[in-house]
């Protein structure tokens, strides 16, 4: 299947969460691949990695996994993956990912996904790239983080175009048309440099 690009997404490796999480996860990943969008992902065999892998690959969709030789060492690579690519370290992992997507969408997570999101999304207000990201706010997962930003921005830490870097949408079709609407049209949020 010839694809229109790649989405990085980011997400949960825990396996102990809530249902909503995992199946708006996997629905993302069966849209992507309708859409004609394949995955790069973290390559992870539990929780919303594996959900949104699943979702891609039952759908027909192809997913490479990016993840450190440490990890499949410990036995937590998924191996149901198209494509899996060994790094040195996490650095190199997210080099890779970063390089290799078109997109960015972030699924609910801890501390891993919260820190994956937020180097994008500084490298994007540095202008060190230009591709769209997205937060998939799954029952109101990432409204803290956004509240947050807005405090930054009102407190003087923050510019108000930073607001703009990223598109927030509460459901799988939503997140994937809002990404389609800024690569398709070209039209990107505004974006400032300090």
């Amino acid at each position: 299947m010839e694809t229109r690009g790649k989405i990085c997404i980011f997400g949960a490796s825990s396996s102990r969460i809530e249902r909503t999480y995992t199946d708006a996860a996997y629905e993302l990943g069966r849209l992507m691949a309708q859409h004609g969008w394949s995955c790069i992902n973290g390559a992870g065999s539990e929780g919303l990695m594996r959900a949104v892998s699943d979702g891609v690959l039952d759908a027909g969709g192809t997913v490479t996994g990016v993840i450190p030789k440490f990890m499949v060492d410990n036995g937590w690579n998924y191996d149901r993956l198209t494509h899996t690519i060994l790094t040195a370290n996490m650095h190199e992992r997210k080099q890779r990912m970063a390089h290799m997507a078109d997109a960015f969408i972030a699924l609910p997570g801890g501390c891993g996904t919260i820190e994956e999101l937020m180097e994008v999304f500084t490298w994007r207000q540095l202008g060190l790239i230009a591709k769209p990201i997205a937060l998939l706010n799954t029952i109101g997962f990432w409204t803290p983080l956004i509240d947050m930003v807005e405090r930054c921005i009102k407190q003087g830490f923050m510019k108000a175009s930073h607001e703009q870097l990223w598109h927030v949408a509460e459901t799988p079709q939503q997140v994937l048309e809002e990404l389609e609407r800024e690569i398709e049209t070209g039209i990107v949020p505004a974006e400032s440099k300090y």
